[in-house]
């Protein structure tokens, strides 16, 4: 199912839905005040966006210190369950999955995810959607007893019910992680005291775990470049033009990646580009890097797996990309990234790693996404993004390469002759 059509249902289903399971919850517990108790079983709801559950990783491990790793679970849609695989903070048998394939298949999906949550008695439900009214009836049709997820307190988001028990106040102010592990500990303040948060934030540099591929994955991913026509010298360049069909706002303009890969490879004699991207994105990208007229330039879009891809950032030096999943899987590697942004803001939602270098030109319009809108813009001309200049990012770039080469340098000098 496309993204536009999820926001649909999720908009015009999704209220009435949502409407009708609120009345059904204060007819049911009224005049019910359950007792507090320990978590048993603690189960995330995070359909979309695999970059974003990178994000949560330091509420999944402090869930797994609450219930253990065996206790917690994840629902998200089968399309997006990779990096959950990747991380393995929970066991692969508790990412419960939802097939996103046809609004037959994800109702389908959905109701048999319900009905394993069921089965598993699970007691806690931390729905981490930014105001979504599907992800909110699932919390609340989970049996969940503990509910945790935003609440437009005055109108202040989208509306959705009032379906949780643990309350909270988005604060556009917190980055996202933050938000993310703010909910787990909601479990130890009393629901009538929320939202009000005292003492200090939850860090926010909690770093995911490190990706390590097997000795065959990087020789399938080298040999992968070899037959794209690329030898194993210098160093290699990782351009990711592509921009997910949640928010194509995000999108740098194509043309300019084609002039970036041009002056690195005019700059650097042995450097290497490789452009990635969707199946549905490999003739762009082809022609983009027909455009570049170098053999040092290839395109591997449309021929990686999801996990081919994380090896070949184990391979790579410099990723340069928009604000999209991959600018977060990459903080699995060793891979230094320039991530570009412009509708979204940094401060909430860029990687947090000292790898990451950001790019956001600030004008006044910028942000114009955010869970306030449903992530959603009337804007038709991407101003925000056409502002970063291909001397910015050429700027960044050859200062990490510089960098990188510096570092490697002592290495080759005490190298035996």
């Amino acid at each position: 199912m496309r993204i536009s059509t999820m926001r649909l249902v999720d908009r015009w289903l999704g209220i009435p839905v949502c409407v009708a399971l609120t009345v059904l919850r204060r007819v049911r517990d009224r005049g019910r005040a359950p007792a507090p108790a320990p978590p048993r079983h603690i189960v995330f709801v995070k359909l979309a966006e695999q970059g974003s559950t990178v994000l949560a990783c330091s509420a999944i491990r402090r869930a797994v210190e609450l219930v253990g790793r065996e206790h917690v679970f994840f629902v998200v849609f089968e399309q997006n369950r990779f990096i959950l695989d990747v991380m393995a903070l929970i066991p692969p048998g508790n990412v419960v999955t939802i097939d996103a394939n046809g609004a037959l298949a994800t109702v389908a999906g959905a109701v048999a995810a319900l009905r394993r949550l069921r089965r598993l008695r699970v007691d806690v439900a931390i729905d981490l959607e930014f105001f979504a009214r599907s992800s909110a009836a699932i919390a609340y049709l989970s049996g969940a007893t503990s509910r945790v997820g935003l609440h437009a307190f005055g109108g202040a988001g989208p509306y959705r019910g009032d379906l949780m028990t643990h309350r909270l106040l988005f604060n556009p102010h917190l980055h996202t992680s933050q938000t993310f592990r703010l909910m787990v500990d909601a479990l130890d303040r009393p629901q009538d005291r929320l939202p009000t948060f005292d003492g200090a934030p939850p860090a926010s540099d909690d770093p995911p775990p490190s990706f390590l591929p097997a000795a065959y994955e990087i020789d399938g991913v080298r040999d992968l470049l070899r037959a794209a026509g690329l030898d194993d010298d210098g160093p290699l360049v990782i351009l990711n033009p592509n921009c997910s069909d949640l928010l194509p706002l995000r999108a740098w303009p194509a043309s300019r990646y084609g002039e970036l890969a041009s002056r690195l490879l005019a700059r650097y004699p042995h450097v290497r580009i490789v452009m990635t991207g969707a199946a549905g994105e490999r003739a762009a990208v082809e022609d983009l890097v027909r455009g570049v007229e170098s053999d040092r330039c290839v395109s591997v879009a449309g021929h990686t797996t999801l996990r081919e891809l994380l090896v070949l950032y184990t391979l790579a030096d410099v990723l340069v990309t928009n604000d999209s999943g991959p600018a977060h899987f990459a903080t699995l590697t060793p891979l230094d990234v320039v991530t570009l942004f412009g509708p979204e803001h940094p401060a909430l939602f860029a990687a947090p790693s000292l790898r990451n270098r950001v790019l956001w030109a600030g004008v006044p319009c910028s942000p114009c996404v955010s869970a306030y809108n449903n992530r959603t813009s009337p804007c038709r001309n991407n101003v925000c993004m056409q502002h970063i200049t291909v001397d910015q990012v050429f700027a960044t770039v050859v200062e990490l390469l510089e960098y990188r080469g510096a570092q490697r340098a002592p290495l080759r000098s005490l190298a035996p002759g």
